[in-house]
């Protein structure tokens, strides 16, 4: 039985989903763009050295060419993997080697890539379906990301298109807060 806490989220993964079937794929790709050259002009993610980057879903901010920005840079990059109920972080140096379809039709580390200490990751790009201003992030609501943010030491950064930002989110115990969130128009910190 649904909670009204669960009820609420719910509901608003609806609308936000609703406000972005209406975007078209031109603008969606712009937007991308647009907000992946806004990261790189912010200082927190040219400090950085250790990333850990997200596969984008259809309806998501593409950021993928940051993450091959980021390998001919000379940083050092992770994916999530996921097994056994929970996702790690797992380096990649070579995508188009090293990466697979994972079970929720994300691609994702192979099993030789080593993973890292969550707490060693510099920067966390980390998707969702809403974030408010307070540092808040709705999820697909499997609470697998918060499990992998509750150990990570660095920034978190949450990616969202400008229609994915809301006035309020409800909470759970569990919930992780962003640190940042990056749009195709704004860079927040919190």
């Amino acid at each position: 039985m649904e909670t009204p806490l669960h009820t609420q989220k719910s509901a608003l993964r609806q609308q936000v989903k609703n406000l972005l079937a209406a975007l078209k794929e031109p603008e969606k790709k712009a937007a991308s763009k647009t907000a992946a050259l806004l990261l790189e002009q912010q200082e927190l993610w040219k400090q950085a050295a250790t990333f850990l980057f997200y596969a984008p879903l259809p309806g998501e901010v593409d950021i993928w060419p940051l993450f091959e920005d980021s390998l001919r840079a000379g940083k050092r990059v992770f994916l999530p993997r996921h097994s056994d109920g929970i996702y790690s972080a797992c380096e990649v140096t070579n995508p188009a080697e090293e990466l697979q379809m994972g079970r929720f039709g994300i691609r994702e580390p192979i099993d030789t890539c080593p993973e890292i200490g969550l707490n060693r990751l510099d920067f966390v790009l980390v998707p969702g379906i809403a974030f408010d201003l307070h540092g808040r992030r709705l999820g697909r609501g499997k609470g697998y990301y918060d499990q992998l943010l509750a150990d990570v030491r660095g920034r978190i950064c949450g990616v969202a298109f400008d229609e994915q930002i809301v006035p309020e989110i409800p909470v759970e115990p569990h919930d992780i807060l962003v640190n940042c969130i990056l749009t195709p128009t704004r860079w927040i910190e919190l």
